[in-house]
């Protein structure tokens, strides 16, 4: 049976992409499952993508494993796609999720409401030799003022999701795993995913 490294140490992150993937034929490991030292890899790129290819190849050839990784973002509509690319960075090194919150907020609080907002998710599979395929996904939503839900991580208790009448906190796996940005990405790589690895799906 292959296997697949998810390349996180994000547990909230782990859990989820493990629920999308549990379904095929394969061992998933992550990071911590590995006897050896892996690079940490800093996030440079200019797009989702790019960043997430960083991570997938690096750990890939570090691991000789395949590889998923992905990278994503919350882009706000008042704040010119803010923080996007620096979401997980946005309050400064070593700041935790319930900060990145709060300095969001306190920049949204001159804005007008409604303060429309979007995930953006790139997934990037990488062979051991470097060879990737990506795929993306997206949720829109907006970003409501008091905090909802206890369930996910990062903005999710802030982020009402489209077409529901709760935040992505508030959601059980099952739904988000059917609703955001992230599953939608890994969704739409799982063909070529099954062909690379030589895997018979079930529909």
């Amino acid at each position: 049976m292959p296997s697949i490294l998810i390349a996180t140490t994000n547990p909230g992150k782990l859990l989820e992409v493990r629920a999308l993937l549990e379904h095929l034929p394969v061992t998933l490991l992550a990071p911590g499952d590995l006897q050896i030292d892996l690079p940490r890899v800093e996030e440079t790129g200019r797009d989702y993508t790019e960043n997430a290819t960083l991570k997938a190849t690096a750990l890939a050839r570090a691991s000789r494993l395949w590889t998923l990784a992905d990278d994503s973002g919350l882009e706000v509509e008042a704040l010119g796609g803010a923080p996007g690319l620096h979401s997980a960075r946005a309050a400064g090194p070593g700041r935790s999720d319930a900060d990145r919150r709060q300095k969001l907020l306190a920049e949204l609080a001159s804005h007008p409401r409604p303060w429309l907002a979007r995930f953006r998710c790139a997934v990037v599979l990488s062979s051991p030799e470097g060879r990737t395929d990506a795929a993306a996904g997206e949720c829109s939503g907006e970003i409501i003022a008091v905090e909802r839900g206890l369930g996910g991580f990062g903005y999710d208790p802030i982020f009402l999701v489209t077409g529901t009448a709760q935040t992505m906190a508030e959601l059980s796996l099952q739904d988000k795993n059917r609703l955001s940005h992230r599953a939608r990405a890994i969704r739409a790589i799982l063909a070529v995913l099954a062909i690379r690895l030589g895997l018979t799906v079930k529909p």
